[in-house]
This record gives structure tokens, sequence and C-alpha cells, in this order.
């Protein structure tokens, strides 16, 4: 897509409402309509399966990592389909799951399976149905950083948790130059920025600096950043913000976001070699993805510790959250609507220009099985 286009929808998200209308299974471009009425009208309603056109408005919040992603499948599906609306705020996978559980939204974007006490909560808000997880994104989590005179920056496992363990401090550490060799290295102290809100980006990288160096990385896994020091920004794109306006610095954001920053992106080595982040090589790691889910909920276990040549190790997937059964009547057919378009081939195959992963093969057809499945 064009990079003017691309900024613009992005810039029309951060201020917190895209007021968009929605389609089925057709793709394509356009401008952002007004609002419709807020109820599915009675014939629509049995058609959403088939991605037909449904009048009516929903809300939906959450991963600020598929924002762009959504921008773009937003303006695409209301093009189509003007008389609907969808409002998407990327406020986080946390804020997401809350607004969700609170009944404020029809669907939650998480970068992590929801789980435990939030599942227990979700499913009471769908009762007498379940909440379940819909992978719909997938994508990369670039090493950003900004390091005037370093194009090209390898980090291993254990460079990466000590930087953000506080264990390493100087970008010419000798462990970070044993994997940089040639490379000139400026004896500067590393400005460390990680997310401050309750992040599904920050419980993947956590994951990853758990199962590829758990000898540095001594602070598990979640949503909420637990090791000290470091400086946070709220979102993806406060991340990306964070490190293109400080030199010397370094954060974790999806990719999508480091690419329309043009930052460097360190390459990544956990033992097979440094492997650059791009969409190619997040997705041979995710199409490694186990499904523990059971079934309509299609959760599923990434293997952060692949040490296998030309796969890029740190990774998430960006799930729908919605109610199997249980949203109520005048959220379910634009719910069941906009799910069936994302899921479709013209959607997914947006997603590598834009810098994410698209979902293939017999995980796009569970999706569209699961989506079909909204009642």
């Amino acid at each position: 897509m064009k990079k003017n286009r691309l900024v613009s929808l992005s810039a029309v998200v951060a201020v917190g409402v895209l007021a968009l209308a929605g389609c089925g299974s057709d793709s394509g471009s356009g401008t952002t309509t007004s609002a419709a009425s807020d109820t599915a009208s009675a014939s629509d309603t049995g058609s959403a399966a088939a991605g037909d056109c449904v009048q009516g408005s929903i809300k939906a919040s959450g991963s600020s990592a598929q924002k762009n992603a959504m921008a773009e499948w937003i303006n695409a599906y209301q093009t189509k389909c003007p008389g609907a609306t969808i409002n998407y705020q990327g406020n986080g996978s946390g804020a997401g799951i809350q607004d969700f559980i609170n009944k404020q939204t029809s669907f939650a974007g998480s970068d992590s399976a929801i789980k435990e006490d939030d599942l227990t909560k979700a499913n009471a808000r769908c009762a007498p149905g379940k909440a379940i997880n819909m992978p719909m994104v997938g994508g990369a989590i670039a090493m950003a950083y900004n390091l005037p005179g370093v194009d090209k920056l390898t980090l291993t496992a254990d460079d990466i948790a000590g930087i953000f363990a506080g264990k390493i401090t100087k970008w010419n550490d000798p462990a970070i130059a044993a994997a940089n060799p040639g490379v000139t290295l400026p004896d500067a102290t590393i400005a460390q920025f990680h997310r401050s809100d309750s992040s599904g980006t920050t419980d993947n990288f956590t994951k990853y600096l758990e199962a590829s160096a758990p000898k540095v990385w001594t602070f598990g896994a979640g949503k909420e950043w637990k090791a000290p020091g470091g400086q946070g920004s709220k979102g993806s794109d406060g991340v990306t913000s964070s490190v293109k306006s400080t030199p010397n610095s370094i954060g974790y954001t999806e990719l999508s976001f480091a690419q329309d920053a043009k930052l460097g992106m360190a390459m990544v080595d956990n033992g097979g070699g440094a492997v650059e982040a791009s969409s190619d090589t997040a997705a041979k790691t995710i199409a490694s993805g186990e499904v523990v889910g059971t079934g309509n909920d299609l959760a599923l276990k990434l293997d952060y510790a692949t040490k296998d040549a030309g796969s890029y190790p740190i990774v998430l997937l960006t799930y729908e959250i919605t109610c199997e059964q249980g949203l109520p009547a005048e959220q379910l057919a634009l719910t069941k609507s906009f799910l069936t378009y994302t899921a479709s081939d013209a959607a997914q195959e947006m997603l590598p220009d834009l810098g994410y992963v698209p979902i293939t093969g017999d995980l796009i057809t569970k999706v569209r099985s699961s989506v079909d499945a909204l009642s």
C-alpha cells in the first residue's frame, strides 16, 4: 500500500475511534463514512455468516499491535458496505479484554490468548455461551533501535534479556561486541523502552525471554512489565516514537510500526544464526505453532526458543476474542460479518504489505469455521 495512506489511517486510529462501515468478503479502499444505525436489521442477521453487508454499529478495542491492519481492514470493509459503523480503539490488549468483559465492546483484540481469571469473567459475560480466541493477525516483534552510525546490529537472546533486565547497560558491552565483529559500537548508555500499559506484546516478548534466555531473564512472563529500570511508553506507537526520538535507545514493538518509523531493527540469533525480522521469517515460527485450545477456541502455543535457520523467534499472534454464543442480537450480525471478512483471502493478503503475517493453511480454515459458528 502507499505510505501516505497508511500514515493517514494510523493517525485516525490514534485519535481513538474509527467511525467506519463494514462489509463481508470483498476488499478495497475508501474513506471514512458517517455512523449508521445502532442495531442490525432483522433481515440481515441470518446472512452475516456469508459476509453480507449488515446495517448497525459495534465497538471493539485492544491490541495496538494490530492497529494498522485493523485500520486498513475497516477502510476496505466500509467502502463496499455503507450503512454500518465499526469503532476500533487500539488501547492495548489488557484494556481491550477488560472492555469486552465489561460489555463495552463486541470483540477484543489481544496479542495473547485470554485465559485464567480473564477467561472466567469473559465466559460469564458470554453466558450461556463462552469466549473464544481466533488468531487473525501474525507478526514479528522487532528489536527497534536508534544507534547513530550503526546500520547493522545482531543481538543474541542473552544480549536482549541482559538489556531489558538492566544487566547490560552500555552499547559496547563485551557481550554485544562479541555478536557484532567489525562493528564499531559506541561507549554510550543504553536507553531501554518497554510498554507501560498491560500488553499482549509484552506477554509474548517476555515469553520469548523466559524460553530463550532463562539464566538471564528471571522476571517471568506476563502482560505487565516487571523488570526494574528502563522507561515505559504506552502502546506500540508510543514505544516506537520514544525510540525514534531518543539516540542510543532500543525497544520492542510490532514490526509494522518499526518499518513505518524507518528504525533500525536488530537481527536476532537464537543459536541457529542471525535472522532479520520480517513477515516471511516470522511466518516460519508461527506456522510451527500448536493449537492448544479446544473446539472453536484456537489458542496456540508458539516455540519462542526455536533455533531453526531462517525462523525469527520473537513473534506474536493477535486474537480476536468474542462470544461463541451470547453476543446481543444487535451486535452479533455485524461482528460475524466483519470477522468473516477479516478471515477472508482478500483481507489476509493485505497483511504482508503492512508488515504483518497472514494466517494460512489449516489454521485459517479453522478460523473461518470458528467465525461461522458464532451465534
